[in-house]
């Protein structure tokens, strides 16, 4: 409702038809009551409608001042048009948007830089009830088929005309690729051209890699720069994927969630190719019996260093009675950045609540109580979902910035964010997309630790503009309005 507190919205699957229980699933938005509670406003908002829900994107693709909702769905996705009257209507049809596929994570871009927000949706395979196959783990129960067993389906790219419609262009794109089993998808400028690639995170295929051509194609780069297979060539159950500068090296690496006994990759951008630093990072062995779903870079303590985050869970119930070692519900993983190439376990060091095993999905962040720093909603699976609030991180000055387009798209999606203190130099992109099936808030926020003066806050806007503050105080959310030639 664009009040400047964080909303919360929840996508639920459904019983199939003729279920026993007959529950009425729908999807969950709760108004942000400003006061530390939150009030459903699923049926007043017009989104309690029953679908097999996956992901979710939020964004103003119509650049008309309220964020939108795209729905990765089961069977059919939908895109939720914001009235800006605190409703939203379903446009799914009328906006020419078609994805029958298993659809996962997506993501809002602009691919093209025109100014409209495009949208990549990632598929996954070809399953349904009538193809549904037997698989079992101990010969006699039914348990979770592995994606080998189904054919997996190409991804989508829909262009934005900016007439309130889109164009499929996944063929033209040249990202068409049925081989692909993608859960998890982010949009960021691995190479520095200016213009937003694409990772795809497959399970049990290679990772893929879309470099921009900056003509309306895309050119798959995965093999060559080291990021579609582990390091032992193989390729893993990647899930959840999310893509930052946390070495402050002024280029966004990439970190992936993978399936249990498959560590964390933690690809490093070293400008023509990335290397596998899980392992040194000491996150590799951290990782290896977890299965992570959701994972993300964000900074926590607001140190200004990028700290890791993971949900974890696995798919089968049973799987201690077979994998001693490995149980069902897992804890989180909460690794602390030390600024010096290494991260450290911090998930005991924040509270008992985070560090309780549950069989975690989709994970976000957001600064629900707008104190500036950032606090975390899990997801799980035909459980609960849980949200849990930052105490600490305000500890140390930050900053707090929203960008709002004019030539480029109004949220200022694709913009890189620098952010120059004493501390050093800090970068960051607004970006929709990465986690896992999740979408966090499109602000940002810099730690600055104990920085009493912010040097220079820098802008570069996806249209090419740049936008520069000088000396500026911390400990407050500040808004940057693009300048329009």
């Amino acid at each position: 409702d664009t009040d400047g507190w964080q909303d919360l919205l929840l996508v639920n699957g459904k019983d199939w038809e003729g279920s026993p229980t007959g529950k009425g699933q729908t999807m969950a938005l709760y108004r942000n009551n400003r006061d530390g509670t939150f009030t459903d406003a699923t049926e007043t908002a017009g989104l309690s409608v029953s679908l097999y829900g996956m992901g979710v994107a939020v964004a103003d693709y119509d650049n008309d001042g309220d964020p939108d909702i795209y729905i990765s769905c089961l069977e059919t996705d939908r895109l939720f048009q914001n009235r800006g009257d605190g409703t939203f209507v379903d446009i799914t049809e009328t906006a020419g948007i078609h994805n029958p596929g298993f659809g996962t994570s997506c993501a809002w871009f602009d691919y093209n830089n025109d100014g409209h927000l495009d949208l990549y949706v990632a598929n996954y395979v070809e399953w349904s009830r009538e193809n549904d196959l037997f698989c079992t783990l101990d010969g006699i129960n039914k348990s979770y088929c592995t994606p080998e067993s189904y054919q997996g389906q190409a991804s989508k790219l829909f262009r934005n005309r900016g007439n309130g419609t889109f164009a499929d262009v996944s063929r033209i794109a040249r990202i068409e690729d049925n081989t692909s089993k993608s859960l998890g998808v982010c949009i960021f400028d691995y190479n520095a051209d200016g213009l937003p690639d694409i990772f795809e995170a497959n399970d049990t295929q290679p990772n893929k890699l879309y470099q921009n051509n900056g003509d309306g194609t895309f050119i798959e780069t995965a093999l060559e720069v080291g990021v579609s297979h582990d390091e032992k060539g193989v390729a893993t159950g990647a899930m959840g994927v999310d893509a930052a500068d946390y070495d402050r090296s002024g280029k966004e690496s990439l970190v992936i969630g993978n399936f249990s006994n498959e560590m964390l990759n933690l690809y490093h951008n070293d400008g023509d190719f990335f290397i596998d630093d899980a392992p040194a990072a000491q996150i590799g062995n951290a990782s290896l019996l977890t299965l992570t779903f959701a994972c993300f870079f964000f900074d926590f303590d607001l140190d200004g260093n990028l700290d890791i985050f993971t949900a974890n869970g696995h798919v089968e119930t049973d799987i201690n009675a077979i994998q001693s070692q490995v149980t069902y519900a897992q804890p989180a993983h909460l690794f602390h950045n030390d600024a010096r190439g290494r991260f450290t376990d911090a998930l005991h060091k924040v509270g008992t609540d985070l560090a309780a095993p549950m069989v975690g999905r989709g994970a976000a962040y957001g600064d629900i109580d707008n104190d500036g720093d950032w606090d975390l909603l899990i997801t799980t699976s035909n459980g609960p979902a849980y949200l849990f609030r930052n105490d600490s991180g305000n500890r140390n000055a930050w900053i707090k910035i929203q960008l709002v387009g004019q030539t480029s798209n109004r949220d200022g999606i694709g913009a890189q964010i620098r952010v120059i203190s004493a501390l050093g130099t800090q970068t960051r992109t607004v970006k929709s997309g990465s986690s896992y099936c999740s979408q966090s808030e499109l602000t940002a926020i810099f730690g600055i630790n104990g920085d009493t003066t912010i040097e220079t806050i820098e802008v570069r806007w996806p249209s090419g503009t740049v936008s520069t503050l000088k000396n500026v105080k911390p400990n407050q959310h500040i808004r940057i309005e693009e300048d329009v030639p």
